[in-house]
């Protein structure tokens, strides 16, 4: 289809805009748009699908305007599209399942090692000039092999990371969906099935060594870990998050750190994400990477695969390979 319109509001990589130029034009701005830009893309009738940001948000007041056929999120996520107003509106949203897990999986199992082992804080001190030689008690950490990891959610990036940890001795506990729960039979859990031990959110709370998120971001899940979650956790804890930045209330966050109700935290994501709430990068219990999880050659390439493969699809008026609200296809 020739004639199909696409607007990339920030450049991927070269192969997936080329699979896109098979199938039209293609703009790429040198700017990242701001809120006004991206309504005027949406609502002109000059483009029928955009490809899309994690920070670019989608909300009900620009999709009951927008012209658009569809939204290809460059993400596994969608919670920057309100989802209910795009199939209201017959625009039909796809991100990329599936391809990241293990590149994330890896980043969690590293900011679990490089807290507990304060791996930047060595790093920073070496660097300093500070290492003068082997000292009995210089910047010790905490153990990994025989501690307790606890996994909020079971899904694929958790299953990936479980499986990491118990290589490295862990003991493994998970809430499959938390704050709630639900059963989980051996037959889920298939190879996992006897390694590691279905628990629910309070207790994942209070014994774990360290606690690893991997739910997605919902009304349930912003806040999850909150003031009273922080506070019940051992102060020897460490929390690591490499799921959604508002599943944790950041501020209390910082005071738990501070006040050493927690030990540490490794972060992948945050709430306001790039904007790192007051008092975060100053603190040396902490591990900070800016959102990486995905963040490998072949990972970023597959992604933007997808990705232009769900535009073109739905740029031709196709249900897209990987759709997250396939009924509003023609709806």
């Amino acid at each position: 289809m020739s004639g199909a319109r696409f607007y990339v509001t920030t450049p991927i990589p070269e192969p997936a805009l080329t699979l896109l130029r098979a199938a039209g034009s293609v703009d790429v701005p040198d700017e990242l748009p701001d809120a006004a830009r991206l309504r005027e893309v949406c609502v002109s009738g000059d483009y029928d699908v955009v490809v899309s940001q994690l920070r670019d948000t989608f909300d009900a007041d620009l999709l009951s305007a927008a012209k658009i056929r569809g939204i290809s999120n460059y993400a596994v996520g969608f919670n920057n599209v309100d989802i209910g107003a795009a199939t209201a509106n017959s625009i039909l949203v796809g991100n990329t399942p599936g391809v990241l897990t293990d590149a994330t999986a890896d980043v969690a199992m590293l900011l679990i090692m490089a807290t507990a082992r304060r791996a930047v804080e060595a790093d920073t001190f070496v660097r300093a000039g500070q290492f003068t030689g082997w000292e009995p008690n210089l910047l010790l950490g905490q153990d990994v092999s025989g501690r307790t990891l606890g996994l909020a959610g079971f899904g694929r990036i958790a299953r990936a990371t479980a499986k990491r940890a118990l290589a490295f001795g862990m003991q493994v506990l998970f809430c499959p969906r938390p704050p709630g729960d639900r059963p989980v039979s051996d037959e889920e859990l298939g190879e996992f099935a006897g390694l590691v031990t279905h628990t629910d959110w309070d207790t994942l709370v209070t014994t774990s060594d360290y606690l690893s998120l991997h739910v997605p971001l919902n009304a349930q899940t912003r806040h999850l870990v909150d003031a009273g979650v922080l506070a019940a956790m051992k102060p020897s804890a460490i929390l690591i998050n490499t799921a959604r930045g508002p599943v944790v209330d950041e501020a209390a966050l910082v005071a738990a750190l501070k006040s050493g109700e927690i030990a540490g935290a490794g972060l992948d994501v945050y709430e306001d994400e790039p904007t790192l709430a007051p008092g975060l990068a100053e603190l040396s219990n902490t591990v900070l990477l800016p959102h990486l999880g995905s963040a490998t050659v072949s990972v970023r390439a597959e992604m933007a695969r997808l990705c232009a493969e769900n535009a073109v699809a739905m740029a031709q008026n196709r249900i897209p390979p990987h759709p997250v609200n396939p009924e509003a296809w023609n709806s």
